[in-house]
């Protein structure tokens, strides 16, 4: 039972990390550089993505680094969040990306029932947390993916609005576990 969990939560993480490389691919690169939204939408994605992946919970150390910010000109939803001092390259999200989904799926493949239960625990404070997350390893797993969906269906709503074109639908990722 144990090891078709994991299967099944790899494929379903694996296809919303899909889904989000997929719409970072599709937007154009002049609105990569001009779009700020669509951009800081698909980094804070990707830096949360890892930040929850950090298991055992502890200081975390971005690859593509951040400051905490309030600048006017960026999307109302990035106001005090976690900003990049200049915009990454799409190449370096989505290298930075596939690093996430090669320690995600290390992560599930390498968990075990007790693993599952262990506490992740993020006090108030970090990474601009105004509350403390109490969850178990399997729960954040589950509340990483969801994130990682929410910003892709994002995006991709931001593709059609703007180009008129999304990424298909991933209903499993081909990458074995």
């Amino acid at each position: 039972m144990m090891n078709t969990l994991k299967v099944s939560l790899w494929k379903q993480f694996g296809a919303s990390m899909d889904m989000l490389e997929n719409a970072i691919r599709l937007i154009p690169d002049d609105q990569w550089n001009a779009n700020k939204r669509s951009f800081y939408m698909a980094y804070h994605c990707v830096l949360f993505l890892d930040y929850y992946l950090t298991i055992p919970f502890k200081r975390f150390s971005a690859k593509l680094p951040f400051a905490f910010t309030a600048e006017k000109d960026l999307p109302a939803e990035a106001l005090d969040d976690l900003m990049p001092g200049r915009i990454y390259t799409k190449e370096e999200l989505l290298n930075y990306l596939n690093s996430c989904r090669n320690k995600c799926r290390q992560l599930i493949g390498d968990l075990t029932e007790e693993g599952m239960n262990k506490p992740w625990i993020e006090e108030a404070d970090q990474m601009g947390s105004p509350s403390t997350r109490n969850y178990s390893v399997f729960e954040i797993l589950l509340y990483n993916m969801r994130h990682v969906q929410h910003h892709a269906a994002q995006l991709n709503l931001l593709l059609r609005q703007t180009i008129n074109k999304a990424p298909r639908w991933v209903s499993a990722t081909k990458d074995d576990l």
